[in-house]
């Protein structure tokens, strides 16, 4: 059977790579940047222009902590980013339902799952570092359309599962 060709396949394995390599870059500044604070606070906090009035110093145990979350979160974005690849290349080759891809949706689904977490962890640290002198102004917290995405991506591992098993018994028949 012919499958029509899909310009959105290749679309997607590009965007997929390139977000791959813009998560490690931003992984990578978070990374020095943290560094930085700890190695040289002094020097990174005056390159800031960031003064001992101005209230901030104050907050840098938070504000690393936030640092330090996010460089999880860069990993779980990893984790997700690399099995839509795969699962992208699977679909390229005609036989996405299989029990990996299974595996694959179920691994997304858990670290989605952690990165709701992660984000409500980061938005309770900036709250609770944030002065009215010094709101921290955050995109983290809870988020309806990120715990969808989960419950959604969860049954959908299971659907590919339900999938794969079936097709598995379709060919034992034939």
């Amino acid at each position: 059977m012919t499958r029509p060709y899909s310009a959105a396949l290749p679309i997607a394995y590009v965007v997929l790579r390139l977000l791959i390599l813009v998560n490690w870059l931003g992984g990578v500044a978070i990374f020095v940047l943290l560094t930085a604070t700890i190695v040289a606070e002094q020097w990174t906090l005056t390159a800031l222009g960031i003064t001992a009035a101005s209230g901030i110093p104050a907050m840098l145990v938070g504000l690393r902590a936030i640092a330090a979350l996010g460089l999880v979160g860069v990993l779980l974005n990893d984790l997700v980013l690399r099995r839509l690849v795969a699962i992208v290349m699977t679909v390229r080759r005609g036989d996405p339902f299989v029990a990996a891809n299974a595996v694959r949706l179920q691994a997304i689904a858990w670290a989605l799952l952690a990165l709701q977490l992660l984000s409500m962890t980061i938005g309770a640290v900036g709250m609770a570092i944030s002065t009215p002198e010094n709101p921290v102004a955050l995109d983290a917290g809870f988020s309806i359309n990120g715990w969808l995405a989960v419950l959604l991506t969860f049954v959908l591992a299971r659907i590919f599962a339900e999938g794969a098993l079936m097709r598995d018994d379709l060919k034992g028949t034939v």
